[in-house]
């Protein structure tokens, strides 16, 4: 193909895609993220988007006729349409059956050309040429490679990580298998159709059949331990007693007059630290049980005088006030005082308790459900009879199936990352089977027990022992699901009145109060539920007719041979920001005990593999930080030199970033470019759900950018002074057509700085005119300062001010800084290594005698090892801010400002003198309003984000501005003390 530029690198309608990633966070029936917990993976939608622009070239929607302007324009409206079709949740067949036909189609050309013999799609359909191979070497939850073989591409996973492997066993390589209904099979009990023949549908059929036969024996062996609670409703009437009723029942069944257990509620204890006292302190950090509107419910603590422990009363009310106490004015940072004597049972007294094993447990209340009803009833644990609770009978039944079984409680050890990812080691609970209660311990023993019974069961049926692999491999995941959602980590969510997971975030910190489900029931968190989640995803995953291919090894050393894949395209992990290894051993130990003779060569070790991983946490570097960080950035080198070496000649790679700053991503940019790739393109993409505010409150950005590369024919050195013109039209080029897309703020400006990396990682090596090497950082600065350079021009243009030295352009450095940091960055906080990126970019020092955070006037704040922009309610009520010292210099417009608007709200009368003494040049600062009061900086289109005090305060000037300025009367309320513009 002549020219093979794809989509990718042209044109991709990242607006659409990121509302469609964003929405699909929210669909759950038949996602693979309802199948097993991975964290951070990527949104289906933007891998699609990916692995299509990939792959397609960007000629494909560029009609013949007309001038080249008009034809790039059109062949963009068209690609977008396309794109936006394609990129819906779950998707249209007929659409996604016609972009396999671009795909192939693109690929039937390249083949021809590479081998010189025709080949056609036909060809490639009935497997006489190959498929697209699409690489995704950092695979986790299997997103990108997934999305790959809907598109009909040959897709490879590969992860260092078993608990990933065994997910991407089941997403893409079981259902694809095994999905479709084997006629061969015989003598096999299973669902049964009108002749009494036995029927299997597939894979999710049998996990279906399989995972219910597992319940059911589970069901009998401790079904006991969550028995039904009488209803209060019923209190003084005749109860059918539930022995009774289930001799004639099924076990799902709830007579009359109780109530099934959804969950029990419990709380962390101590003994109270004061000798005289010694009585149980619980450590519950809050007790609301349900926060809807006319409907908050919670846990009142009562202390009875002359006992030694606290009971909890169920208080329900129409409004919060109503309740008459604060349900979350208990513990506060594991400190938490005793109801009788008042003695803090501080965080050190209670890390103590915890490494000594005397942190205890008290159950607080009990979730249940009303058969035929809707909404959930809440029991006081005081109010049910201990033999109704049957956790106390858990530890001696826990002893005997250990005994019983040769199973073992995980004695695995916890081992935490730098930042303290795992918090609870801190409390002595440093054994994973230390986050499980003796009942939760019991349940999911019993699930393996069952699972073993399971396997047998299958052989003796005639099953083939790889289908057994499957199907029990599947079936283990119901058991992670469970323990995800059935840990002592796992929290109430009392807005939806369900139960959390035990992975809110991807750390594990210490949960005061914690919520232990009932596996049995048939509400959230149940087995019953999570088993309907895994079938929807195998009959989803069985609709794929191609099969993948999954490797467990190590991306620093790929085990294909050289020019094998069309494109590699991968989410690789980010410094140190999941400690994927140290987490996943959460779900290791138990799929360990369930799976692990199935996949002896996964689970032979204690834990994850740690050594290996690229992450840099300093732990595994003697606590430095700075080894941690070179050891990781090596690694990623290194992978990069082994995506090189296995993508073909004229293929694409496409690396997602979690891109928080531009310099972490920048060093790595400068990792591939040394490893041959060129930087091509570079895509923000929104992947969280709308929820998320992206307001002045805060610096969130788009949570993942597509950086787009090449590898890089020869090895030309670049002369800096040639490569800067090219930076500059790339950059003006990108500014613009993000800027049309409705891209702003941080996102336009991470974004193009990745694009206009082009012009430096094209080159093997950019130089000085007198041959010195450019280091990355000082390229990563001037890149940088083009972008805010034409960020400053553009919205000079919107605000219809000039852009030249009348312009923001032409504005003092202070007031450059200030506006395009509220315009990058809102009122959020900034790392110290990327805060000085910005400064250099935007010619300003940060400390020092000149700097911006130094002196009386600072427009920054520093704590610590960050910055934060301070705005006029902070600085303008200083007299003599924005009015020239005694050498007559004039100070920063945005010194003036802030004092404008501080007296706009305060004192407006004294504008005028104010005015007479500051002398500003009136049409730069109504710029430097406007730019501060536009949209790009209100949220834009977002109407729930709410306006800070200084955007409110540019709107009273702007919209006083004549009479502000020409010293008019302008109407004031004397309000306690001040004069407040009306």
């Amino acid at each position: 193909m002549s020219n093979d530029k794809r989509l990718i690198e042209d044109y991709l309608p990242i607006v659409a895609i990121s509302a469609e990633a964003s929405r699909e966070k929210s669909v759950r029936k038949g996602h693979i993220s309802t199948l097993h917990l991975w964290w951070a993976r990527r949104p289906l939608v933007a891998c699609r988007a990916a692995v299509y622009g990939a792959l397609v070239p960007a000629s494909r929607f560029v009609p013949n006729a007309g001038s080249d302007e008009k034809k790039k324009s059109l062949g963009r409206a068209n690609a977008a349409k396309f794109v936006e079709r394609l990129c819906k949740y779950p998707g249209n067949a007929g659409v996604i059956a016609e972009a396999q036909g671009h795909i192939l189609e693109a690929h039937a050309e390249r083949l021809t050309e590479e081998t010189g013999k025709k080949v056609t799609v036909e060809d490639i359909v009935a497997g006489k040429a190959p498929r697209p191979k699409v690489l995704d070497m950092f695979a986790g939850g299997g997103a990108i490679p997934l999305e790959a073989l809907r598109l009909g591409c040959e897709a490879y996973a590969l992860d260092l990580n078993p608990v990933a492997h065994i997910i991407q066993l089941c997403t893409l390589v079981y259902p694809q298998k095994y999905g479709k209904p084997d006629p061969t099979a015989r003598g096999m009990t299973g669902p049964k159709n009108a002749k009494g023949e036995t029927t299997w549908g597939g894979l999710a059929d049998e996990v279906r059949y399989w995972g219910e036969w597992v319940l059911k024996k589970v069901k009998a062996e401790i079904g006991d331990l969550y028995p039904l609670i009488p209803d209060p409703e019923h209190k003084g009437k005749k109860q059918i007693l539930q022995a009774d009723y289930l001799k004639d029942h099924a076990t799902d069944d709830v007579p009359p007059g109780y109530l099934m257990p959804v969950a029990y509620l419990w709380t962390r204890t101590v003994i109270c630290k004061n000798p005289n006292c010694k009585a149980t302190v619980p450590l519950v950090k809050q007790t609301w049980l349900c926060k809807k509107d006319k409907r908050y419910i919670a846990l009142k603590m009562i202390a009875p005088r002359g006992k030694k422990q606290v009971h909890f009363e169920v208080v329900e009310a129409g409004s919060e006030a109503g309740l008459g106490f604060d349900p979350t004015g208990f513990s506060k940072g594991g400190n938490a005082a005793c109801p009788f004597c008042g003695t803090v049972a501080d965080s050190d007294h209670v890390k103590a308790e915890g490494f000594a094993e005397r942190l205890d447990e008290q159950l607080m209340a009990i979730v249940c459900s009303r058969p035929g009803r809707p909404g959930r009833v809440y029991i006081s644990a005081d109010s049910v009879s201990s033999e109704l609770r049957a956790d106390v009978q858990c530890r001696r039944r826990l002893e005997l199936l250990l005994k019983d079984t040769g199973l073992s409680v995980p004695t695995e050890p916890i081992i935490n990352d730098a930042k303290g990812a795992l918090f609870i080691v801190l409390y002595g609970i440093t054994k994973w089977g230390q986050i499980f209660n003796d009942r939760q311990l019991v349940c999911l023993l019993t699930f393996i027990k069952a699972m073993r019974l399971a396997e047998q069961q299958a052989r003796s049926q005639g099953f083939a022992d790889d289908h057994i692999k499957a199907a029990n491999t599947v079936v283990s995941l119901l058991m992670s699901k469970i323990a995800n959602r059935n840990s002592t980590q796992s929290m109430w969510q009392n807005t939806a009145e369900k139960i959390g997971q035990s992975f809110g975030r991807q750390t594990l910190a210490m949960v005061w109060d914690f919520v232990e489900s009932n596996p049995l029931g048939v509400s959230s968190g149940s087995a019953s539920e999570g088993l309907d989640g895994i079938v929807d995803v195998m009959s989803h995953c069985a609709s794929i007719s191609v099969r993948g291919t999954t490797v467990r090894s190590s991306a620093t050393s790929l085990p294909w041979e050289e020019e094998t894949f069309d494109a590699v395209i991968t989410d690789p992990p980010y410094y140190d920001n999941v400690p994927y290894a140290d987490i996943s051993d959460f779900f290791y130990v138990w799929l360990k005990r369930a799976v692990g003779h199935l996949h002896s060569e996964h689970f032979a070790a204690e834990g994850t593999p740690k050594k290996g991983e690229a992450v840099a946490d300093a732990t595994r570097h003697g606590g430095d930080k700075v080894k941690a960080k070179r050891a990781y950035e090596d690694m990623m080198a290194k992978a990069f030199q082994e995506a090189g070496r296995v993508l073909k000649p004229t293929g694409e790679m496409a690396v997602v970033y979690a891109h928080k700053t531009t310099l972490g991503w920048a060093t790595l940019v400068d990792a591939m470019r040394r490893a041959g790739f060129t930087v091509t393109e570079a895509w923000p993409l929104d992947t969280e759900m709308k929820g998320r505010l992206r307001g002045m409150e805060s610096a969130a950005l788009a949570s993942s950018i597509f950086l787009v590369a090449r590898k890089r024919e020869g090895a030309e050195t670049g002369n800096f002074e040639v490569v800067k013109p090219e930076l500059e039209q790339i950059v003006r080029e990108r500014v613009e057509t993000l800027w049309d897309m409705g891209i702003s703020g941080a996102d336009l400006v991470i974004a193009c700085v990745g694009a206009g990396l082009r012009a430096f990682t094209r080159f093997a090596r950019v130089e000085y005119a007198n041959g010195e090497e450019v280091p990355a950082e000082r390229f990563l600065t001037e890149v940088e300062t083009v972008v805010l350079e034409t960020i400053l021009a553009r919205l000079s243009k919107e605000v219809g001010g000039k852009t030249g030295q009348t312009g923001l352009a032409g504005l003092d450095p202070a007031t450059r800084f200030y506006v395009l940091w509220r315009y990058t960055y809102g009122a959020g906080e900034l790392d110290a290594g990327e805060a000085i990126i910005f400064a250099n970019g935007t010619h300003v020092e940060l400390d020092g005698h000149a700097g911006l955070a130094s002196g009386s006037n600072a427009v920054l704040e520093k704590i610590k090892a960050k910055y934060r922009l301070l705005d006029f309610t902070t600085r303008g009520d200083d007299e003599k801010l924005g009015v020239p010292g005694d050498d007559g210099i004039g100070r920063p417009v945005v010194d003036m400002l802030h004092r404008l608007l501080w007296l706009l709200e305060h004192k407006p009368p004294k504008i005028p003198d104010f005015l007479a003494d500051a002398k500003p040049n009136l049409e730069q600062l109504k710029l430097v309003c406007q730019a501060l009061g536009g949209p790009a900086l209100k949220g834009g289109e977002l109407k729930d984000v709410s306006p800070t005090a200084e955007q409110s305060t540019l709107g009273k000037l702007l919209a006083n501005w004549s009479a502000v300025m020409e010293g008019q009367q302008v109407k004031t309320d004397k309000k306690a003390g001040q004069e407040r513009l009306l």
